[in-house]
C-alpha cells in the first residue's frame, strides 16, 4: 500500500477552474509539464482512475519524487515521472509511444521552493545566491550577477521584472562587486534597498521583489523554454487537428496557467493564432483569474491567469 506523503505546504492555484477546463475522462493520457507538489495532477487522477495514465515532468528532482508519490497514494494510479523540462514533451512522450488527452502546465513556481534558502530565491532569508530550479545544472544568480556586463543586467530587470529602477540597479551591482563577491540574496537584496533610496520606504512591495523575479527568469530562462514548449505544441496542435500522427490527440484539451505578463502575452499570442486558422477551439476570449475567495485563501493567485483550448477544428 502507497503512504500519502506529509501535507505539501503548496495550494495549487485556480484549481476547480483547471479541472472544469480539461474535463479529465477515466482512461485518458494526462500529461503535467510542470508538476511541483502534485496538487493538480493528484486532483486530476482521481477522475482518471481507474486505467488513466498520468506523465509528471519536472525539473526539481525533490519536487517529482514527492508529487510521483502524491498522485499515486491520493488517485492509486502509477505515474510516470520525468526528470526534466518540459521542453522535452514530445520527444519523450513519443518515445513511450503516448498521445497526450489532457496538457497543463503551470508555470508558476512551487512555495517550497521560495521558501527553502538553499534554493537562494527569496531575500526573505540570508542564503547562496542560487536560484536554480535545477540545482544539478546551469550558472547561478551569483554568478549571472558576476559576469554579466551592467547594459545587460539593466536589460534583464527592465525586461523580465519591469524594474523601474533597472539601470540604477545595475550600475550598484557593477559598483559593489568590484569590491565585493555579490554571493548571497542579503548582499542582493540591501544593494536594491540602497538603489532605490527614500523610495524603498514608500514602496508598496519590497524594493528587491522585481529583481529577484528577474534573475530567477533568467537564472532557468524559463522564457526560452516556454517558447520552446509552445512552439512543440502548435506544430502537435497542427498535426492533431490534421489526423497525423504526433504525440498530442486530437480533441486534447490544453491548460496554461501563467503568472508573469510575458508568459501570458507568449500562450495567448499562440492560442490566437491557432483559433484564427481552426487548429484549436478557445475556452473563452480572456483568461480566467482567481475569485475573491480563493485570493482570500491564497494571496500567490492574485497574478495567476488561465488560459485553455481545445484541439480540433470548430464544428
Amino acid at each position: 500500500m502507497t503512504t500519502a506523503p506529509a501535507a505539501s505546504g503548496h495550494i495549487p492555484v485556480l484549481m476547480e477552474q483547471v479541472l472544469q477546463s480539461i474535463r479529465p475522462i477515466a482512461g485518458e493520457v494526462f500529461v503535467d509539464c510542470t508538476a511541483g507538489r502534485g496538487g493538480h495532477a493528484a486532483e486530476i487522477a482521481k477522475r482518471m482512475a481507474p486505467g488513466g495514465t498520468v506523465v509528471l515532468f519536472d525539473l526539481d528532482a525533490a519536487n517529482l519524487r514527492y508529487a510521483t508519490s502524491r498522485v499515486a497514494a491520493e488517485s492509486g494510479l502509477t505515474p510516470i515521472p520525468i526528470h526534466g523540462s518540459f521542453t522535452s514533451v514530445g520527444r519523450e512522450l513519443e518515445a513511450r509511444a503516448l498521445r497526450a488527452d489532457l496538457l497543463l502546465a503551470d508555470l508558476g513556481f512551487a512555495s517550497n521552493q521560495m521558501d527553502d534558502p538553499s534554493r537562494g530565491m527569496s531575500f526573505s532569508h540570508d542564503a547562496p545566491l542560487d536560484m536554480r530550479l535545477n540545482q544539478s545544472m546551469g550558472q547561478t544568480a551569483a554568478q549571472f550577477v558576476e559576469r554579466l556586463s551592467e547594459r545587460d543586467l539593466a536589460e534583464i530587470l527592465q525586461q523580465l521584472g519591469e524594474e523601474p529602477f533597472a539601470r540604477r540597479i545595475a550600475s550598484k551591482i557593477v559598483d559593489s562587486r568590484a569590491r565585493t563577491p555579490i554571493t548571497t540574496t542579503t548582499q542582493l537584496a540591501d544593494l536594491v534597498r540602497e538603489a532605490y533610496g527614500s523610495r524603498a520606504r514608500t514602496s508598496r512591495m519590497h524594493p528587491a521583489t522585481r529583481t529577484f523575479m528577474a534573475l530567477r527568469i533568467a537564472v532557468n530562462d524559463e522564457l526560452g523554454a516556454l517558447r520552446a514548449f509552445l512552439e512543440q505544441l502548435g506544430v502537435a496542435a497542427v498535426r492533431a487537428s490534421e489526423g497525423a500522427p504526433t504525440w498530442l490527440n486530437p480533441q486534447a484539451r490544453v491548460a496554461v496557467i501563467g503568472f508573469h505578463s510575458l508568459e501570458d502575452r507568449m500562450v495567448k499570442r499562440l492560442f490566437v493564432e491557432l483559433s484564427k486558422r481552426s487548429i484549436i477551439r478557445l475556452e473563452g476570449k480572456q483568461p480566467i483569474v482567481a475569485s475573491d475567495a480563493e485570493l482570500a485563501e491564497n494571496p500567490r493567485a492574485r497574478s495567476a491567469k488561465l488560459r485553455t483550448a481545445m484541439v480540433g477544428r470548430p464544428d
